[in-house]
């Protein structure tokens, strides 16, 4: 147990802090330089397809990393190099192709993907997108090498390595306002072009760095050569195809919530500083929760003890609820202060702020689902069980379509919206925690059909006083701060009025649980 949490968590939680810290203070550099402004919302719109393959190919949990892991991890090292180089050619070429037709179809891709989007904001975007495309083709690398590190139980640089697109952006903005300090920025084009550049050049390093690496660990063979399918390559290649295919079906719910929000100016940019403030904390969660045990539920199926693997996911659901419950509690709580101490600087001002407080709230309110909805959908592919995630995700595009359709209004082409209520962006943020709450429920429900029954009755019970204890310490801890706090106007004041509140929150959410006896933890004894 001690060597596990040394070897494995303590790497991971190091280097995803790390890493989330360094993009948090990406977001920062962004929001003065560009606020919610033309420029970031064109940005928004133009990473939407380089993200999704990105995310979906490359990224820490994508079905790259998972399937590799699943795979290669009995494996002896010259076997698992051979394995690797044969799919790396393969996915290589695969997304070479389509680098290069999203660089030659750009100019069709931004106007499909945003109809409402002004013209100026239109040219920015296609702009952006010919400049991203070729992180298409080199996030396919990078994910095949996460899960062969990983493999090897060397996840500090996978935790560590997303953290150079970030510091990289952040070295180019800085270096924008060294050179004019009076407007934030060079030209205005180039100034507009600077995140994808910034991008780019981020994931270059990126990707070299992965290939060093992999390199030291000897899984790295340059070897060219055409070889007929393995059976361990299949078995990869089997896993890939549906889980990417999950994947991209949940990433397409990103193309519907951008869609819909087009015609509101800022709007993407305000969904993008609320769901980084979101994702930082919730991807430490991620990464320490379900990283490490990919592999120990592949270790333990393969061993057939079935009890264990039970034993060890009740523990990870009941870790991911006490975490998340109390995390969604605090940014509802404390919303105001935290969109004002991170954001409000430069361009980011008065109506930025209003903004991006209204959506981390819609956000924080679907919190746990977004965290339990990834360890399910991981379980389901450690056992190989990739069919109903993908069926799922089909179910979760058309509820969230009809919720992003009904919550902004219910606009037509030609009759403008049936309903008189609009939420825009914070419409589109709760749909997802709709479709996610959905989603939660059915896969823990089929869990029983593949002998992996958990006590659901028993959990939401527990789930339930998390929240009840949720709710206390929030009205309690804000109800002593106003009696304590009534000025908030300069920084210090925040700052002390944010760690007391912090402070009295997390007291009362620990007591509370405790009195209900539902914040016991037992994941790190078991493992």
């Amino acid at each position: 147990m001690k060597s596990f949490f040394k070897n494995n968590i303590i790497p991971i939680f190091f280097g995803t802090f790390l890493s989330k810290f360094i993009g948090f203070i990406r977001q920062v550099f962004i929001a003065g330089a560009y606020g919610i402004g033309i420029a970031y919302d064109a940005y928004n719109y133009a990473y939407i397809i380089p993200g999704f393959l990105i995310i979906i190919i490359s990224g820490i949990n994508g079905p790259l990393h998972n399937a590799l892991v699943a795979v290669l991890t009995p494996l002896k090292t010259k076997e698992a190099a051979i394995i690797l180089n044969q799919v790396s050619l393969k996915i290589t070429v695969i997304l070479l192709l389509i680098g290069c037709l999203v660089f030659l179809k750009a100019d069709f891709i931004i106007p499909f993907l945003a109809p409402n989007l002004n013209n100026e904001s239109q040219i920015i975007a296609i702009q952006q997108l010919k400049i991203l495309s070729p992180c298409i083709p080199l996030s396919g690398f990078i994910g095949l090498s996460y899960g062969a590190l990983n493999t090897k139980n060397k996840f500090l640089i996978s935790s560590l390595s997303p953290s150079i697109i970030s510091l990289v952006t952040v070295i180019f903005i800085a270096f924008s306002w060294l050179n004019n300090f009076q407007d934030f920025g060079i030209s205005y084009l180039s100034k507009s072009l600077l995140l994808a550049t910034a991008t780019l050049t981020g994931t270059t390093i990126q990707f070299f760095i992965q290939l060093y690496e992999i390199y030291k660990t000897g899984l790295l063979d340059l070897k060219i050569t055409l070889m007929k399918a393995t059976h361990a390559e299949k078995r990869i290649l089997n896993l890939i195809l549906p889980a990417s295919l999950t994947s991209g079906l949940g990433q397409i719910n990103v193309f519907v919530d951008m869609f819909f929000i087009s015609s509101f100016r800022g709007a993407a940019s305000g969904l993008a500083y609320g769901n980084l403030l979101i994702q930082a904390p919730l991807g430490i969660l991620s990464n320490t929760l379900i990283l490490p045990l990919l592999p120990k539920f592949s270790k333990l199926i393969n061993k057939n003890k079935k009890d264990q693997v039970k034993q060890i996911l009740i523990e990870g659901i009941e870790y991911c609820f006490l975490s998340t419950i109390f995390l969604g509690g605090l940014f509802i709580t404390f919303n105001g202060l935290i969109v004002e101490l991170v954001f409000q600087r430069g361009a980011f001002d008065n109506q930025a702020v209003f903004m991006v407080q209204k959506i981390l709230i819609a956000y924080a309110v679907g919190i746990p689902f977004y965290l339990y909805r990834d360890l399910l959908i991981r379980f389901y592919y450690s056992i190989e069980k990739t069919k109903l995630p993908f069926q799922i995700s089909l179910v979760g595009i058309v509820l969230n379509i009809i919720f992003d359709w009904l919550l902004t209004g219910a606009p037509t082409i030609n009759n403008g919206n049936l309903l008189s209520f609009n939420y825009g962006a914070v419409g589109v943020v709760l749909s997802s925690g709709f479709v996610n709450l959905i989603v939660c429920s059915i896969l823990s429900l089929r869990l029983s059909k593949n002998n992996y029954d958990i006590p659901n009755l028993l959990i939401l019970k527990k789930v339930v006083f998390k929240v009840i204890s949720s709710i206390f310490a929030s009205s309690i801890s804000l109800s002593l701060l106003n009696q304590i706090y009534y000025a908030r106007n300069s920084f210090i004041s925040k700052i002390t009025l944010l760690v007391i509140g912090f402070a009295v929150f997390t007291l009362i959410y620990y007591v509370l649980t405790k009195f209900f006896k539902v914040n016991k933890l037992y994941l790190k004894s078991k493992i």
